[in-house]
């Protein structure tokens, strides 16, 4: 092949009881991105539209990625890269990673795969250190491999794959705010105490199992965060009214997608992940604020050829 089309998806990080080891692939909201050889020898971004990003490779996720996939492989081989950016920047649902995380799928494809998409997580980790300051992998993990990801160990790097629960659906609500993942970062407090640390490795265990054995009420009583939610909800508008809407509709659990502003509703079935955007819509409707609103299926591929 000489050039690939590619959607990348958007994600959703550390679902409340996994902050930076876990993370969702949405199945209707990501980025498409075109990528070509060229006879240059040069990673070349040549357009992005739907967004203000700049087309400096060292400046871009994706030029950062594919550099260092490009590095590992020592390969001079060039690649114009186009971008249309259908996920907002700075919206917590892993606009960065699709970036990240496509440009490099696509150029391991035009390479004949020398890797794994697992081992392309590396890669993609790249670009999400260039826009956060920090190489997690809870967003380019899933959407490269798709369904539910674990991040058991950055050093040495070790993900797993988990099983998606037929009926889970993600609610997605993204208020027309921008949070920077550095900023939001920035405000976690970086010790916690002993009994917050228990009671989120439970959950966090009790929510693998829960996906193992599609145990829909074990996932609600799962999704909780003791640590950085309190912290980053008072970010986030209208935040705790949300919360307790999705929570009396029947919803699994709600928390804080990613950095935020984005939250999440998880539910089981459509039924109820509609009634809970309904609720929202609602709710938001005489509110001062712009938003988006998404319901979403698990997306148990990943990034796809378009």
């Amino acid at each position: 092949m000489e050039e690939i089309k590619i959607f990348a998806p958007a994600t959703v990080a550390n679902l409340s009881c996994g902050f930076d080891v876990l993370g969702c692939c949405l199945q209707n909201v990501g980025d498409e991105m075109l990528v070509r050889k060229n006879d240059l020898k040069e990673i070349r971004i040549t357009k992005i539209t739907g967004a203000d990003l700049p087309l400096q490779i060292d400046r871009n996720v994706a030029g950062v990625a594919v550099q260092a996939l490009m590095a590992r492989l020592g390969s001079r081989q060039g690649f114009n890269i186009e971008i249309d950016k259908k996920i907002r920047s700075g919206s917590g649902i892993g606009s960065s990673a699709a970036s990240a995380a496509g440009a490099v799928y696509a150029v391991n494809k035009l390479l004949d795969e020398p890797f794994t998409n697992n081992e392309l997580i590396e890669f993609a980790m790249q670009g999400e250190l260039l826009a956060s300051g920090n190489a997690h992998a809870d967003n380019v993990a899933p959407a490269l491999l798709g369904g539910f990801s674990l991040v058991r160990s950055y050093d040495p790097l070790e993900i797993l794959s988990l099983p998606a629960p037929p009926e889970v659906r993600m609610v997605i609500l993204h208020p027309m705010i921008e949070i920077k993942t550095r900023d939001s970062r920035a405000i976690i407090k970086q010790n916690v105490t002993l009994s917050s640390a228990i009671a989120q490795w439970g959950n966090l265990g009790a929510f693998v199992s829960a996906l193992y054995t599609s145990d829909y009420a074990l996932m609600g009583r799962s999704l909780h965060d003791a640590i950085v939610e309190p912290v980053r909800s008072i970010l986030i508008p209208y935040f705790d009214e949300l919360k307790l809407l999705a929570m009396n509709h029947a919803a699994l659990g709600f928390g804080i997608s990613g950095s935020g502003p984005s939250v999440f509703a998880m539910c089981k079935g459509d039924s109820v992940a509609e009634k809970v955007q309904g609720v929202f819509a609602d709710f938001l409707k005489d509110k001062k604020m712009g938003y988006e609103l998404h319901v979403s299926e698990i997306n148990k591929t990943g990034i796809r050829i378009l």
